[in-house]
């Protein structure tokens, strides 16, 4: 089995039961919470590339989210103190996050290079 060579981008909503993601390549599925999404979608993935012989890994897929939805996905990322880490106005943010304004490109750059950020501190924490 060849192994995918390349990136599958799949949109992800909330739904009322939890989330659905779905990519240009009409592959879809749901799951209750992100990880059950993600080997729903890794599994319904190389359903649809089984017949072409190729395996696709976790590490080929990405998830999208609409900025909004991220933001609903994720409530307890208080968009006060990212706004403030990240050096946006944090009533802007929030209007942004309310869907009351749009960002620009700078801006949605800026949002995910903070939270990517913040990720990266995340990842480096320990606890004793």
């Amino acid at each position: 089995m060849k192994k995918f060579n390349g990136q599958l981008t799949f949109y992800v909503e909330m739904t009322k039961t939890g989330y659905s993601a779905y990519t240009d390549s009409n592959i879809f599925t749901t799951g209750k919470n992100i990880y059950e999404l993600g080997n729903n979608l890794l599994e319904a993935t190389n359903l649809h590339f089984n017949d072409l012989g190729i395996e696709v890994l976790e590490k080929n897929i990405k998830l999208n989210f609409h900025f909004k939805e991220f933001f609903k996905a994720y409530r307890l990322i208080n968009s006060h103190f990212l706004a403030k880490k990240i050096g946006i106005n944090p009533t802007l943010l929030s209007q942004y996050v309310n869907g009351q304004k749009n960002p620009s490109l700078k801006q949605y750059k800026k949002i995910l290079e903070g939270l990517h950020s913040i990720g990266q501190e995340l990842m480096g924490i320990g606890f004793y």
